[in-house]
């Protein structure tokens, strides 16, 4: 088979694509670097599977950014899009506008070569905050709740509207697409921006006997190991019954708070550390949690990887690649 994959030099495109590559996969991964960086994950994936993998650096605003591709595609897979809370906070017209031309980029080669049989969009869970907001969320989460919005004058707005936009983009779109939206996705090589890396960090750079500050820490959350992840998303993608279908990526337990995963975090890193409760980020959902049984039941998957398991995996990579070596990551 082969595949294209936009934003594919970032976290979870890089993971997938080298899932694919192992199976046997001719992957073409197309990312412009702003995000997402060409290191030795990278390198190595482009290396390693006999010519394979290719990286095609180029940028999805650009009209033209696809057309020297032909049209044998089994499977298109679009991640690129502005993500991150500190961009959408200072860029969120951007944010609104270049998320929507880039899915118009990927939706309109695949209509120009009606061979391509599944493009999938990866939406996000950010979509349920505005009814989550409202007090009108289920927990856990099913791809049916209704979705409302928060108020449209926040930046940070911008992004779930911006995938709720490309939702219906891609509904209207006559393409064969399965959405996804992927629910706190954690692994090695996911850059710092996160909770799980950002805890590893500070436990792993403070001194015995002191404390670690922990910020929403009544906020509840489920966490899906990458692996996990991928496996979930090659399944729905191959799943005939997955065309069309809306579809939560994640774990549906176990749910801990986040002090529950600081202390976790803590044992992982092997120190003796108080955790003390910090305040609540601006504009968190006070919990997370999705239901998985579409999921488990298109994907035939389900989770593997313990949170214990998982935690440990991370700390591992992030310990060797970036906090002895200084090393990028992708964000």
């Amino acid at each position: 088979m082969k595949t294209l994959i936009t934003g594919g030099a970032g976290f979870i495109g890089g993971h997938l694509a080298t899932s694919l590559a192992a199976s046997g996969h001719h992957v073409d991964v197309v990312d412009n670097l702003a995000r997402g960086v060409r290191d030795v994950f990278i390198e190595s994936l482009i290396a390693g599977h006999d010519g394979r993998v290719r990286l095609i650096a180029a940028d999805l605003l650009a009209p033209d950014a696809l057309s020297d591709l032909d049209a044998t595609y089994d499977q298109i897979f679009h991640l690129a899009a502005i993500i991150g809370v500190r961009h959408v906070l200072s860029r969120p017209y951007d944010v609104l506008l270049h998320n929507a031309v880039m899915t118009d980029r990927v939706l309109a080669f695949a209509r120009r070569h009606a061979s391509v049989p599944r493009v999938v969009f990866a939406s996000t869970s950010e979509v349920y905050a505005g009814t989550l907001l409202q007090g009108m969320l289920p927990i856990p989460t099913p791809e049916t709740a209704p979705l409302v919005l928060p108020p449209l004058a926040q930046p940070r707005t911008s992004y779930m509207l911006s995938k709720i936009y490309g939702e219906a983009m891609c509904h209207a779109s006559g393409v064969p697409v399965t959405i996804i939206r992927p629910h706190n996705i954690y692994g090695p090589r996911m850059g710092m921006s996160h909770v799980i890396p950002e805890l590893l960090k500070r436990a792993d750079e403070a001194p015995e006997d002191s404390s670690l500050d922990v910020f929403s820490a009544d906020h509840r959350r489920t966490f899906c190991f990458i692996d996990d992840a991928v496996r979930q998303i090659r399944g729905v993608a191959d799943a005939p019954a997955g065309a069309g279908a809306t579809i939560n990526i994640g774990c549906n337990a176990p749910e801990c708070t986040i002090a529950e995963l600081a202390e976790l975090v803590v044992q992982t890193v092997g120190k003796r550390l108080r955790i003390v409760p910090g305040p609540t980020t601006a504009g968190s959902p006070a919990r997370r949690c999705p239901d998985t049984s579409l999921v488990d039941a298109l994907s035939g998957h389900r989770t593997r990887v313990s949170l214990a398991e998982g935690v440990a995996s991370t700390y591992a990579w992030y310990k060797t690649a970036v906090f002895t070596s200084g090393g990028a990551t992708a964000i």
